[in-house]
Parts: structure tokens; C-alpha cells; sequence
């Protein structure tokens, strides 16, 4: 359907727009708070899961890095059950089930596990988030070139060998002391101290070394112990078998697994090898991992899964959640209940200000309304302004038509009237000249008659047409044959020109009416020497006869006006020389009652152009 009302100021749109906004801003408060709220809650419920994950394999870690096997750590698994209300199974890497903290029928192993627990080669991922230490340490080597150590996933807490006996144990714990009470003593620096796993005290001073070597000796403490001399020394062994495998030249390993090269040629067999700087790492992760293997537990598969098969995952909502619940349920519907007065208030004023101005037409007095926007209200309001407007015009002129009809019949009748009386008085003598006056005032009138009748005819849309073909020459020929004598005696020339044959389908009779109407209204108003053109021709698919004249033209104000029905140019015109005001209102609903049309222009002190166009 045709709408003059463009798509985003259509009304309905508008309407429709409010409507989605509000259903939008509704879903996306409701949807944000429930995802915050169920993000929250399932946050928490992750996090407080991952932490149990991380601490229960964190545990089973340590546990694996200080027992060579999972014999005892039935009591260890039940524990942490207990804690974090899960069910713990820890199998073998083939799945065959070592430990479970639950008893019963055999646990229903998913398909994929929670972490692989292998102390020499650590889940990073969960050993983060348990804190425990993912890289070895790092010093400057006493002698030669300084490499850096590269992570190895080696649990600290992996010892082996390095585990110091009580004997060591105590003697280092003496020495500590006594260094610690030196360092206080000397430099004011507190020192505490802490235990590496395998039972070695380290002193911490926080970063800062304010203290000399010379001042606080302690030549216990910077030695290894007979059993790390020992354990370091067969470490020694394993990494230089390797480094000769792989070609590379010997190193010397410190205490805390950093180390030195041993200074001599690298072997010519690595000149062709590339980049080895991984070379020694590799060998020094590689021995460890041999040498702790016989102190650890072998690598198994745990399990976290529920207990008793409870799946649950609804969330309680605290009561700050659901107050926030409801503050922003009550915020939606007010901002909901704002926009709907605010939409119907924008809607409903310029719908009041119609049935006012409708009301005050109702009872006779003029009424205008406001234009605001170019929706379909705006345009039914400037429809309205143009209806009163028109409304308006239209009883002026049905005021001045009334007295206009008035006197058209009042005139011709008053002179058969007065002319009769005088003949029966015998005032006057029945004469042929009498009569024949008598007669031109009855034909007057009854072309009034006529012309009104035309006009009532043409308005109910009744009027009949009988159509056929024209030929558009011979018509202007007969119209101009039918005026030349008014308008030689006007002393105004009459000319005719068709471009070509031109036919058309139409009615002749009211044909000829319509350009003789036209014609008739051009000589009334050229002065003697002007000149009336009928002109036909041809444009697109339709035929346009124009009737130009050299009048004195129509005011632009005016032009507007002239097929208003009694409108006249000239307002004293008489009416016997001026005509009915009716021949231009005849002629357009004739043109219009042919599917065509008609229109004026005029160039004051130049004359005026009348087209006629009808369809081809």
C-alpha cells in the first residue's frame, strides 16, 4: 500500500519502536541479572571447586613426592573427602583403582581425569593454583660460566637422597642459629629461618645482604652434608653420562641444581650439532628425575567426582541478590511505565488539539491546529489546516455563489417581468423587437439553468459520455468557425493549428464544450487587436490543445481561483458581458470526467494559457 508518510516517520513504526525498547531494555535487565547472579554464583561455586581440586592435589602430590608407593594414603584420601565433600579415587595409569575414599560398589570413572599425580613431572596448571613451586632455584656459580636453570616440573618436595637425617638435621639447625644471631648482632638484620624440604635451614634476610661473609662464617652451613655430598655425587654421575651421550661437555653441579662448566674444549663431534643451549638443562632435569624415581610413587590418575550421586547445581540467592532482584525489577517498570506515558502523553496531544479544533468547526468558528513532525498525525493535522482552509473558502465562495445565482436569475428575470407589466399596462407595444428581447433574457437564463445544471450533473458524477473517435483538427476547425463572429466583433483574430493528424477518443459534444468554453472566456477577456490561439499537440502518450491569449492576464494571486465556480477577474463585469463565472468549472470536470485534465498560467500584461490534456 502507497503511504506518503516516509518508513521511520510512519507512526506505527514509531509505536512499534517504543514497544521493542521496552521489551529489549525489560529482557536485557532481566537477562543481565540472572547471568550476574548465576556467573556469581557459579564463580563461587568453581572457584571454591578448583580450590579443593588444587589443594587435594597438592596433597596427594607432596604425599607421592615422600612415599615410594600409595600403600598408606587410604587415611590422606578419606580426609580430604571429608573436607571437600567429594568422592577421591586415585588409580593407576591403566585405571586399575589404588585408593577410594568411599565405599562400596567401585566408582564410575569419567572419561577423562582430574590431574595426573606424578611428582617429577608436575600439573602446572593445578600446582598453581595450590602455590606450590614450579621452578628450581637460581644462584651465580662461584667459578666460570653462570647458566640459568629452566622449569623442570620437579615437586620440591621430590627429595630422595637429599633427605637429611636428624643427625644433619640438628648440627645445620645449630649453625643457622648461630648465623642468624651473628647477622643481629653485628648488623642489626634480622634473619629468619626457614626449612627446604629435605631438612636443609635457610636463612632469609629479605633480599637485602647487608652482612659479610667474613663477619658471620659458617662453614657448615656452606658445605654440603656428608649425605647431600653423597647424593649430589651420584647425581654428578647421572648428568655426566648424559652430557656425554649427547656430546657436550662436562659440568660441575651445585647444591641448589644450578651449574658450572667444567673448563676444557667443548668436543668437536658438537661443532656440527647447533644450538645446544638446552643440552645441559635437559641432562640435569633428566638425572633427577632418574635419581628420585626409586623415592617416589609411581604416576597414578585421580578422580574427583560427587558423592552419592548428587549432581545438584541450583544456586540459593543470598538476600543482597534478591533485594538487587527487585530494585532492578522496580527500576524496569518504571522505566517502562515512564516511556508509555511519555509515548501515549507525545501521542495523545496533538490528537486533543484535533478534537478541540474539530469541536470549535462544529460550532462555526474558524480553528487551526499546530503541525509538529511529518508522522501521520503531522500530516493528518496538516490535512485538517487545508480543510478548514478549504472549508472556509468554500463558504465564501457559497455565500458569494448564492448571491452570484441570485442576481444571474434576478436580472434576466427582472427585465421579462418589467417588460411584461409594461405590455399589459400598455405602456409598452408587443412588437417583434420586444419579443425578441424578451426571448434573449429567457435564453440567458436558461443558460444559467444550464451551466448550473451541468455543474450539479458533473459533481454527483452522472455525467454521461458519449465517446468516439475525434479527429482533434476538424474540432478546433469547428469551434473556431462557431466563435469567429464574437470575435470578429470583439475585434480579436482567431487562430487555429494541430501539429499533424491527431486523434483521440472522446465525447465531441462535451468536447466541443469545453474548448468552446475556453475560447468564449479567452475573446471576453482580449482586448480588440488581440489575438485567441487554439493549438494542438502532441505529448507523450496524450493530446494537448492549448487556447493562449493576449489579454491582460491573470495576478498570480488570482490565478489560483479561476475555477472556482461565479469567480471573475474583473468584479464589475457585468453579467450579460461577462458571462456566468461557470464556463472554466464546466470545463474542468469535463476534462476530468475524460480521465484528463486542465490547468492555467498567465503572465500579467501578457495574456494567459488555458491546457487542455486528455488522454491520447
Amino acid at each position: 500500500m502507497r503511504t506518503d508518510v516516509p518508513l521511520h516517520r510512519s507512526l506505527l513504526v514509531r509505536v512499534l519502536a517504543v514497544s521493542v525498547l521496552v521489551s529489549v531494555c525489560s529482557i536485557a535487565a532481566t537477562a543481565w541479572l540472572t547471568a550476574r547472579s548465576t556467573t556469581v554464583a557459579i564463580r563461587q561455586e568453581q572457584g571454591q571447586a578448583l580450590t579443593d581440586d588444587a589443594r587435594t592435589y597438592d596433597t596427594l602430590l607432596g604425599y607421592a613426592a615422600a612415599h615410594p608407593g600409595w600403600d598408606g594414603a587410604g587415611k590422606i584420601v578419606q580426609q580430604l573427602a571429608r573436607e571437600t565433600g567429594r568422592r577421591v579415587t586415585i588409580t593407576t595409569e591403566q585405571r586399575v583403582p589404588l585408593v577410594d575414599s568411599d565405599t562400596g560398589p567401585p566408582a564410575t570413572l569419567p572419561a577423562r581425569p582430574t590431574a595426573s599425580i606424578d611428582p617429577l613431572h608436575m600439573d602446572t596448571a593445578l600446582a598453581a593454583a595450590s602455590g606450590s613451586s614450579l621452578t628450581t632455584g637460581y644462584s651465580d656459580a662461584s667459578q666460570g660460566e653462570a647458566m640459568a636453570a629452566v622449569t623442570d616440573h620437579i615437586d620440591p618436595r621430590a627429595v630422595g637422597p637429599f633427605l637429611l637425617p636428624r643427625k644433619e638435621r640438628d648440627a645445620l639447625r645449630v649453625a643457622a642459629e648461630r648465623r642468624a644471631a651473628c647477622l643481629r648482632d653485628a648488623f642489626g638484620t634480622v634473619a629468619t629461618i626457614a626449612y627446604s624440604p629435605s631438612g636443609r635451614p635457610v636463612l632469609d634476610t629479605r633480599g637485602a645482604r647487608p652482612y659479610s661473609d667474613t663477619r658471620c662464617p659458617s662453614t657448615v652451613l656452606d658445605r654440603p652434608t656428608a649425605t647431600e655430598a653423597k647424593a649430589l655425587a651420584a647425581l654428578q654421575k647421572l648428568v655426566d653420562s648424559c652430557l656425554e651421550r649427547r656430546h657436550e661437555s662436562n659440568v660441575r653441579l651445585n647444591l641448589d641444581f644450578s651449574w658450572t662448566r667444567v673448563p676444557g674444549a667443548v668436543p668437536a663431534q658438537a661443532a656440527d650439532d647447533g644450538p645446544r643451549g638446552g643440552v645441559v638443562p635437559e641432562c640435569v632435569a633428566g638425572s633427577r628425575r632418574e635419581q628420585l624415581t626409586p623415592y617416589v610413587a609411581p604416576p597414578a590418575l585421580l578422580f574427583l567426582s560427587s558423592r552419592g550421586g548428587d549432581t545438584s547445581t541450583v544456586f540459593d540467592l543470598s538476600p543482597e541478590n534478591q533485594a538487587r532482584i527487585a530494585g532492578v525489577a522496580a527500576l524496569v517498570l518504571l522505566i517502562t511505565v515512564t516511556a508509555s506515558v511519555m509515548a501515549g502523553t507525545r501521542l495523545s496531544r496533538p490528537l486533543r488539539a484535533l478534537t478541540d479544533a474539530v469541536r470549535q468547526m462544529e460550532e462555526g468558528r474558524a480553528a487551526r491546529v499546530e503541525v509538529k513532525g511529518k508522522d501521520e498525525i503531522g500530516r493528518l493535522a496538516a490535512a485538517f489546516n487545508a480543510m478548514a482552509e478549504r472549508r472556509e473558502r468554500l463558504e465564501e465562495l457559497r455565500k458569494a455563489m448564492v448571491g452570484d445565482v441570485a442576481h444571474e436569475l434576478r436580472t434576466p428575470l427582472s427585465n421579462i417581468r418589467g417588460w411584461l407589466e409594461a405590455a399589459q399596462d400598455g405602456l409598452a407595444d408587443p412588437d417583434p423587437e420586444l419579443v425578441a428581447s424578451l426571448l434573449e433574457e429567457a435564453l440567458l437564463l436558461q443558460r444559467v439553468i444550464d451551466d448550473l445544471q451541468d455543474l450539479a450533473v458533473a459533481d454527483a458524477g452522472e455525467l454521461r459520455m458519449h465517446t468516439e473517435p475525434v479527429d482533434v483538427a476538424d474540432l478546433l476547425t469547428q469551434v473556431a468557425t462557431a466563435h469567429r463572429g464574437g470575435a470578429e466583433a470583439a475585434g480579436v483574430t482567431l487562430l487555429t493549428k494541430a501539429d499533424g493528424r491527431l486523434h483521440l477518443v472522446a465525447d465531441p459534444v462535451r468536447l466541443r464544450q469545453m474548448v468552446g468554453n475556453l475560447v468564449s472566456n479567452a475573446v471576453r477577456h482580449t482586448p480588440p487587436g488581440g489575438t485567441v490561439s487554439l493549438l494542438a499537440r502532441h505529448d507523450g502518450g496524450d493530446v494537448v490543445i492549448d487556447v493562449a491569449d493576449t489579454g491582460s492576464g491573470i495576478a498570480p494571486g488570482d490565478l489560483p481561483l479561476v475555477f472556482e465556480r461565479f469567480w471573475r477577474v474583473e468584479k464589475s463585469r457585468s453579467r450579460r458581458s461577462g458571462g456566468s463565472g461557470l464556463g472554466l468549472p464546466i470545463a474542468r470536470k469535463l476534462a476530468e470526467a475524460h480521465g484528463g485534465s486542465l490547468s492555467a498560467t498567465s503572465v500579467v500584461g501578457e495574456g494567459s494559457t488555458f491546457t487542455l490534456r486528455l488522454p491520447a
